[in-house]
């Protein structure tokens, strides 16, 4: 496991989230935080956990963007650990530690155990379109999950047998194990995440699942 902290690459934007307009960008002020990414106990904890679990990963130093944006007790996750190997991940950017730990136990348990039962063939890549982005929730001025790196936007599974499995184009057209294999990982992100927003909330999450800790049992 790395622990090197490395600086933050340009903040990935998702579409499916309004950006910050130009005008509060160039006001954006960054600055290191005062204490040490290790210096509290639940966050230490944390990270022990990822280890624990086997998960690929380097944490990040805290960093303010104003405007209510900011990447604090931030890891950058390289992959995750399945029953057997390992999962790879794509277009991930800086996640908070507390929510990498549960997406690695919905990864295993529920993504890559649900591919085997109901497509036959185990995980080897999640996609994602991203997690931090200093931007709103669509069509409102409060500020999205995703501008403190607190949610996730998974688009497609990739199985070890080459198929890839998008949200985008299984969830309603896709065959019947496909369609059910999307379902089921759905209901699972449910039962683990405190917000979990699909293609059946609204035309914004057509093509992912946004998968967030914050929230009580909002699962559509």
């Amino acid at each position: 496991m790395h622990r090197t902290l490395a600086l933050l690459p340009a903040v990935a934007l998702v579409s499916a989230c309004i950006d910050i307009p130009q005008s509060q960008k160039r006001g954006t002020v960054r600055r290191p935080a005062a204490t040490s990414l290790t210096s509290r106990p639940e966050l230490r904890q944390c990270l022990a956990d990822l280890s624990t679990n086997r998960a690929g990963f380097t944490p990040l130093p805290d960093q303010y963007y104003g405007a209510g944006c900011s990447t604090v007790g931030t890891v950058r996750l390289t992959s995750l650990r399945s029953d057997d190997a390992h999962l790879q991940l794509a277009n991930l950017g800086p996640v908070a530690c507390p929510l990498a730990e549960t997406f690695a136990g919905w990864a295993r348990f529920g993504a890559d155990r649900a591919a085997r039962q109901i497509l036959g063939s185990p995980l080897v890549k999640i996609e994602t379109m991203g997690s931090f982005s200093c931007r709103n929730v669509a069509g409102s001025d409060r500020r999205s999950a995703h501008a403190t790196a607190n949610a996730i936007d998974v688009s497609a599974f990739i199985l070890a047998d080459g198929r890839r499995i998008s949200v985008r184009d299984q969830w309603a057209a896709g065959n019947a194990p496909e369609r059910r294999f999307l379902m089921m990982v759905h209901q699972s992100a449910c039962k683990r995440f405190g917000t979990v927003l699909g293609p059946a909330y609204n035309a914004a999450h057509q093509d992912h699942l946004h998968v967030e800790l914050s929230g009580s049992g909002f699962c559509r």
